[in-house]
């Protein structure tokens, strides 16, 4: 059992899988692979970016296509334009895990960076409502990286370091829900901040543009930090037939002289491995996205919400604010978070499990959102010291709920999985954050209408809207309904030669493959032999 103590790479089972070549930067004990985490990071950031990076401007943008017949009529074709994207990825987003899966993950990472090369900048350039529709939706269609992003930070990680490979997903894409609306602030209608600079240019004739720009030469500074990137995907049959046929040999003779330690990481398998349920009888994983969709729903509603209630008037119940003063409060919102994720993420979860931290942080969302029904009442002074510190809290409840579905998701599957679960998660989420922009949209122009309404008048009824949605998050946490088996990841059990192998180098005899939970019990049970 020496031999067990010092993990081995199976570069003489599988030399050529590139997933296999990888696999020591998730061996136990392996230090965090930071540099591959920064890169990951850059391609977060790269894909949120585009998605909220209109809501500043979008309330104008709409304004000048003339299509909204009144003032109070914007919300509901800002909703339609910000809902295209998520209805473009909900029919595509498991399509693009099981690319991930039978590909690899770098490749719909470069297809994930080409379409925002492509169509972000079309939207930038749209001179007409349907452009802008059909710009979004397309880059929706073609951009379902960030499901396959999160298999990939699980599988960089070694079991200790994955809370915090998944708080870099989960922050940079927080990070880029926040950069992207301040950039959306700052840089749109330059013509008209800036007009020493671009006053009678390409940005005046198309004032969205530039934002678009900015995001378009990132994205493509990224497409070239990917091709650094590890694969981390296990391409086993290609190298079981090239070994067949180069050594005249199967596998399992190749498997015999492996020791168990060659398979701490779950790589190796075999043809007598049972096929794993479908992932839609995976009753653990489907209650992980669930609570995912209803969480991610509410989040994006409220990004959309917000900044329309910013800059709406105050007649109608807004905050009368600047495209600009909307992008400082993410800014600062967006460092805030970046500290909490990178700090005290990893040690609350090491500490409660995800389903806590997820769930303590919905509770405290909720009386956030009630005291914003009234920050309209607040003079320009007091409105700065109550809505800072909310928007801070928020996106750092917000962000520890969504780090906290990820790692429920890709504990409730193995290594093999990882990319259709995450991409089934990211078509389900999809759908509700299609639902979340245009619901909120809606929802938001109507209470326009009713700002002398005996219950709920105006902004009160939105933000009681997001509370309730804020409450089936909180139960939805709880027992039956989410197993507390979600809290650890699934350690596979693999077969060398007839002998079962698990992930602390245990050894069965009979010869047949199981999965078990790393706090489950691992004694035999009556009768078999070890």
């Amino acid at each position: 059992m020496a031999a067990l103590e010092e993990p081995l790479l199976l570069k003489d089972l599988y030399p050529d899988c590139p997933g296999c070549k990888s696999a020591h930067l998730s061996k136990k004990g392996a230090r965090a692979p930071i540099k591959e985490l920064i890169c990951l990071g850059l391609l977060v950031l790269c894909n949120a970016l585009p998605i909220c990076s209109l809501y500043p401007f979008l309330y104008f943008m709409v304004r000048d296509f003339h299509i909204a017949k009144s003032q109070k009529d914007i919300g509901y074709y800002a909703g339609v334009v910000g809902s295209s994207f998520m209805v473009g990825r909900f029919f595509t987003g498991l399509s693009w895990g099981v690319i991930a899966d039978k590909y690899g993950r770098k490749a719909v990472m470069y297809a994930g960076i080409l379409s925002v090369i492509v169509f972000n900048t079309g939207f930038g350039l749209s001179n007409g409502f349907w452009m802008a529709v059909v710009t979004r939706f397309l880059l929706g269609i073609f951009n379902g990286m960030l499901g396959t992003l999160q298999a990939y930070a699980t599988e960089i990680c070694s079991e200790e370091h994955q809370p915090l490979g998944l708080s870099v997903v989960s922050t940079l894409w927080g990070l880029g829900l926040i950069i992207g609306p301040a950039l959306g602030g700052y840089l749109s209608q330059p013509a008209i901040k800036y007009p020493n600079i671009f006053k009678n240019s390409l940005f005046d004739r198309f004032p969205y543009f530039l934002p678009c720009l900015c995001i378009t030469i990132f994205a493509v500074v990224t497409l070239a930090i990917t091709f650094v990137l590890p694969e981390t995907w296990h391409n086993h049959e290609t190298t079981h037939a090239k070994s067949s046929n180069d050594n005249g040999s199967d596998i399992k003779s190749q498997s015999r002289d492996a020791t168990p330690s060659a398979v701490e990481s779950g790589l190796a398998t075999t043809e007598n491995a049972p096929k794993k349920k479908t992932l839609l009888k995976n009753r653990p994983l489907l209650a992980s996205v669930a609570v995912f969709c209803i969480w991610s729903m509410h989040d994006i509603a409220y990004t959309e919400i917000f900044s329309l209630w910013a800059l709406s008037p105050t007649s109608l119940g807004g905050l009368s604010l600047r495209s600009t003063d909307v992008g400082n409060v993410f800014a600062v919102s967006g460092f805030c978070m970046l500290v909490f994720q990178l700090s005290l993420f990893p040690r609350f979860t090491h500490r409660l499990g995800p389903i806590i931290v997820v769930r303590i942080a919905a509770i405290l969302t909720v009386p956030l959102l009630a005291a914003c029904s009234y920050f309209s009442l607040l003079s320009k002074l007091w409105l700065w010291v109550a809505i800072l510190p909310t928007n801070i809290f928020k996106n750092i409840f917000s962000v520890s709920i969504t780090t906290g579905s990820f790692l429920l998701i890709n504990n409730s599957v193995t290594h093999d999985q990882r990319g259709a679960a995450n991409g089934i998660s990211m078509s389900m989420v999809s759908l509700f954050k299609a639902v979340g922009p245009a619901g909120g949209g809606a929802l938001f122009a109507w209470s326009q209408t009713r700002t002398q309404a005996s219950f709920l008048p105006g902004v009160q009824l939105v933000f009681f809207c997001l509370n309730i949605i804020a409450i089936i998050t909180i139960v939805a946490t709880f027992e039956p309904f989410l197993p507390k088996s979600t809290n650890r990841p699934i350690q596979d059990k693999i077969i060398i030669t007839g002998r079962l192998v698990d992930g602390e180098g245990e050894i069965n005899k009979r010869g047949d493959v199981s999965q078990k939970r790393e706090n489950e019990p691992s004694s035999p049970r009556k009768g078999e032999r070890h």
